[in-house]
């Protein structure tokens, strides 16, 4: 058996002929780059979340990161203010603030849920707390009503990371990347939402974030040649706007499709080693971009699944405050975080598998001595 961890080429190939089609209009048009495919998706994804504005950008790294330069030009921040965000969260939440020159806050997450631990979070607030960055992680919601209280409470700006949580709803039925001021989202190939490339989008109900973060993202230009901004260049071209259009469509279906497998697992692997995370109110509160799982010889796991032919990945094997490139945060200690860290695995899981192969992969880990 060969169960491979994500099957681009099958999910690609799940959504033939449209993604095809929509790709050899785009190239017949003659027009690459904001045109009318990026005005459609930008509509059609605005609608999805809930929000009246989208702008696509590059990716999602770019989005963070637009969104912070945006609020450092109206006035609401500036560098050396402090914005909390996750200590267990993928280095680009944390790329996006310090690019700006912005002082990351790391909170650790609660073991049980994995996403910001809210009873911890009011202590992190200074004078000089302006947001709070919040990371729907592994596609499971994040925000607590005690999150949006305290933004309230302080004047926080709550910024989402929906980088992995497309179509997941909170516990009032909201989507995710409509529950804040503003949200960033990447559509990198291995989203739920995934285009055939790099690619990105802001969502949020404020008019002037959204212009000044299209002008930023068009090199700080709203018309030809004349710059307000000192911007960037990270626009979503037209290919990958038509080939998200085709795959939205199919979104919430192909969720469901990862509930029902994501299932399968949680009945079926009974080890005494290996601990999932706590269920989720409702269903639809996780999308499950990934399945975490957590084991203390979790090495010893990957080296047993790769011998049976199930591929697996580990998110994340280094957490950011032990990377280099923050090596002043190396003396940090965040035992929840790490912790994680040492002990997560990720198993296989997409629209694209069979409840077969994910009875196969239960079977193995139960298999595990």
């Amino acid at each position: 058996m060969n169960i491979r961890f994500l099957d681009l080429q099958k999910i690609t190939h799940r959504y033939e002929p449209e993604v095809s089609e929509a790709l050899a209009r785009v190239v017949r048009s003659g027009w690459y780059l904001q045109g009318t495919e990026n005005e459609r998706f930008e509509k059609a994804y605005a609608d999805y979340i809930g929000q009246s504005h989208c702008v696509g950008c590059g990716n999602g790294l770019d989005a963070l990161t637009l969104i912070y330069r945006a609020y450092i030009e109206m006035g609401v921040m500036k560098p050396g203010d402090e914005v909390i965000v996750p200590a267990n969260t993928y280095i680009a939440s944390i790329l996006a603030l310090t690019d700006n020159g912005l002082t990351p806050v790391l909170a650790e997450p609660d073991p049980a849920t994995l996403e910001l631990d809210d009873s911890r979070l009011e202590q992190l607030i200074t004078g000089r707390t302006r947001s709070i960055l919040l990371v729907h992680l592994y596609g499971r919601c994040a925000y607590t009503e005690r999150i949006g209280s305290l933004c309230r409470q302080y004047g926080l700006k709550l910024v989402e990371d929906n980088a992995q949580a497309h179509g997941c709803r909170c516990a009032d039925g909201r989507r995710t990347g409509s529950l804040g001021d503003a949200a960033g989202h990447s559509f990198y190939p291995g989203k739920n939402l995934g285009a055939l490339g790099d690619a990105g989008a802001v969502t949020t109900d404020d008019a002037q974030l959204a212009t000044i973060v299209r002008a930023l993202a068009n090199y700080g230009s709203q018309r030809k040649y004349v710059f307000q901004y000192a911007g960037r260049n990270s626009r979503l071209d037209e290919l990958q706007a038509a080939v998200l259009s085709v795959k939205l469509k199919y979104l919430d279906a192909d969720n469901e499709a990862r509930r029902r497998l994501a299932r399968i697992y949680i009945d079926e692997i009974r080890h005494a080693e290996v601990v999932l995370p706590a269920e989720l109110p409702r269903d639809d509160m996780n999308v499950y971009h990934l399945f975490p799982i957590f084991c203390k010889r979790r090495d010893q796991l990957q080296q047993h699944l790769t011998r049976y032919g199930v591929q697996t990945l580990i998110h994340y094997p280094i957490p950011p405050h032990k990377q280099a490139c923050y090596k002043t945060w190396n003396h940090l200690s965040l035992p929840v975080t790490e912790r994680l860290h040492e002990q997560e695995l990720s198993l296989p899981i997409s629209q694209v598998m069979t409840d077969e192969e994910v009875r196969e992969v239960a079977r193995i880990v139960n298999a595990f001595e």
